[in-house]
């Protein structure tokens, strides 16, 4: 199944939590969420929709990668950027995703620690573990497994860039349909989704938990690995 075609008018529809500070929005795949040197759309272009009565539109507070969908968290203005920058740069804000991986990893859960840096190739680049990179932590476990393929919960301690999607790759086990780090020549769309977010904004206050629905191009394939919890994910979960 292929992720369903983005409608921009109904981004608003999409956000699964809002307050004076913050939004959280369920971020389809297969658009990315600013633009780039090859220009097209990305999501971005659309933030005025999300203005929700205040002047200016919201602004990413982190970044998803184009073929993830899931919880993105946005500030409403920069005060709330600010807080958010400084949770997320102080590795307080608790992420999970969920992943199809191709096989399973020789242990049901662990921890992989290494340095990742950038490596440009051509017209393009990739992320490789090297020792001159930054630290990148991400624990793991197997939630389920069927039919060649796992169901991994992944929790990353830092935020490098596509940290999840190496670290599974090192694990010998890439995330389906991944181009870059998986095999290129296997169709289909990647199947990593930001499954749930985090965030202690308020000192007074429980930390705000929110779930990201399973899209549609992940629920057959979670459905083979064990997944029994459609309901609840129609319309998300926040705490």
């Amino acid at each position: 199944m292929t992720p369903t075609r983005f409608r921009p008018d109904n981004l608003a529809d999409r956000v699964l939590y809002r307050d004076g500070l913050v939004l959280v929005v369920d971020k389809p795949a297969g658009i990315p969420v600013h633009g780039g040197p090859g220009g097209g759309p990305h999501l971005e272009h659309w933030f005025p929709l999300l203005r929700f009565g205040l002047t200016n539109p919201p602004s990413l507070a982190h970044r998803l990668d184009r073929d993830t969908s899931g919880c993105l968290v946005l500030g409403r203005h920069p005060k709330a950027l600010r807080r958010l920058g400084r949770l997320f740069a102080d590795g307080q804000v608790e992420k999970t995703y969920w992943a199809v991986v191709v096989g399973t990893p020789t242990e049901p859960a662990g921890r992989i620690e290494n340095h990742l840096l950038k490596h440009s190739r051509g017209t393009g680049w990739r992320m490789i573990v090297d020792p001159a990179g930054q630290a990148a932590v991400t624990e793991y476990r197997v939630l389920g497994t069927a039919g060649g393929q796992s169901w991994l919960e992944l929790r990353p301690r830092t935020g490098r860039t596509h940290q999840i999607r190496v670290h599974c790759a090192g694990l010998g086990c890439p995330v389906v349909g991944d181009p870059v780090y998986g095999d290129p020549n296997l169709p289909g769309p990647m199947l990593l989704h930001a499954r749930a977010i985090s965030l202690p904004l308020y000192p007074a206050k429980p930390p705000i938990a929110v779930i990201a629905p399973v899209p549609e191009h992940m629920r057959d394939n979670l459905t083979r690995l064990g997944y029994l919890d459609p309901e609840r994910d129609l319309a998300g979960m926040v705490a």
